[in-house]
């Protein structure tokens, strides 16, 4: 048998590694982080122990890759989602809501990753989480940024506080004050993205924009139709 292409065996370590980190997303969602072990993540995965050391330093890195994986895949799924469209604040609207998104659809897995952020770890700087800046820092600029490179850092710890808001073990915050307060920092239209209930909550500012794309006016929403 003739040895395997160079392509070969990066390809097969590519599809080795993802399984690692869907392993990951799948058994701390289920059980935790704590009563989940490295053995338990090789074993869900396929692979040997010892190679899920040699693609991560650890467990915290490698559930920070994971959930990076996750959020770059659910960001990228709903920027291309039907009806696909080139417009900016449409964009900024998905990246926001796909984000907020994973705080109900993965509770104990985001809860656990903003806990890992704030320990001595820091935040993993690691392929998945390259890409995932990569792909909002291009969000930010095609909304109108003139200076992604500051704007989308901005944006990235906002989202991370009204993650961790919504998360908050004994005092969590609604999702639709806090969505409607990111949206009005972005001169978003609450009707954008994927709207929780369909209206602003009461008291909240509606932007209304115009055709071309800019912000005309604030006008409070219908009272009659606020949650």
């Amino acid at each position: 048998m003739s040895p395997r292409s160079p392509s070969v065996n990066q390809e097969l370590r590519r599809r080795s590694r993802e399984r690692i980190l869907q392993a990951t997303v799948d058994l701390v969602g289920e059980r935790g982080y704590e009563a989940t072990t490295l053995g338990d993540i090789a074993a869900r995965a396929g692979s040997a122990r010892g190679l899920v050391s040699y693609y991560f330093p650890g467990k915290r890195q490698l559930l920070q890759s994971a959930v990076h994986r996750l959020m770059h895949r659910t960001l990228a799924a709903a920027l291309e989602r039907e009806p696909r469209t080139e417009d900016g604040p449409e964009l900024l609207a998905r990246a926001i809501d796909a984000v907020l998104g994973l705080a109900g659809d993965h509770p104990v897995l985001m809860r656990t990753h903003m806990a890992g952020i704030l320990q001595a770890e820091g935040f993993v700087r690691c392929p998945e989480q390259q890409r995932l800046a990569a792909l909002l820092r291009d969000t930010v600029a095609r909304a109108g940024s003139a200076d992604p490179d500051t704007d989308y850092p901005l944006l990235r710890a906002q989202l991370m506080g009204t993650v961790f808001a919504l998360l908050l073990p004994g005092a969590p915050m609604p999702l639709a004050p806090l969505r409607a307060e990111l949206f009005q920092r972005y001169g978003l239209a609450w009707e954008r993205g994927m709207p929780p209930d369909g209206a602003p909550p009461g008291g909240m500012s509606l932007m209304v924009r115009t055709a071309s794309g800019d912000a005309a006016a604030r006008v409070a929403p219908d009272q009659s139709s606020s949650p």
